[in-house]
């Protein structure tokens, strides 16, 4: 079980960084965790809610939301989401374009075109838990006041 100074920790280990970018881009990484629970009509209904605990196996999701606080347009931005070992990507939030995804922290792209390299020399086709980092790139310029957000679902080993 993770308590909430161990999710803290994840977090902080989680920071997005920003590069590429030439202004004032306010941006902010948050972990929340499904929350499931007995609706009247029967059926279950899952939020998302900020982590009390958290055990292996649990999903989490990841959002990174940004914000042009200037006074211009900002272009060529990059969010990065780098991912500590306890964390198993698993894929793009619903309703959020899908990241690259990188093996190494250098190469990125999208999963199915990633490799690794085993110990003995061979390669092998990356899956979700060799994941160590995501990034968006942003491709048209943020207007001055915009905002947005990226997520990502993940699990806790």
């Amino acid at each position: 079980m993770i308590t909430r100074p161990m999710i803290a920790a994840v977090l902080m280990a989680t920071t997005a960084s920003v590069s590429a970018a030439a202004g004032p881009l306010q941006v902010t990484s948050s972990i929340l965790v499904e929350s499931r629970s007995a609706a009247a009509d029967g059926t279950t209904r899952i939020t998302l809610v900020k982590p009390g605990k958290v055990t292996p196996g649990d999903k989490v999701i990841f959002v990174l939301a940004y914000r042009n606080t200037g006074k211009q347009p900002l272009a060529n931005v990059v969010l990065a989401n780098p991912l500590p070992a306890a964390i198993s990507y698993r894929s793009a939030n619903p309703g959020s374009p899908a990241p690259d995804v990188s093996v190494d922290g250098t190469t990125y792209g999208a999963l199915d075109a990633l490799r690794v390299r085993s110990l003995d020399g061979s390669t092998r086709a990356a899956s979700p838990n060799d994941v160590t980092s995501v990034r968006w790139r942003i491709a048209n310029p943020i207007p001055a006041g915009s905002q947005g957000q990226f997520a990502f679902q993940a699990v806790l080993k």
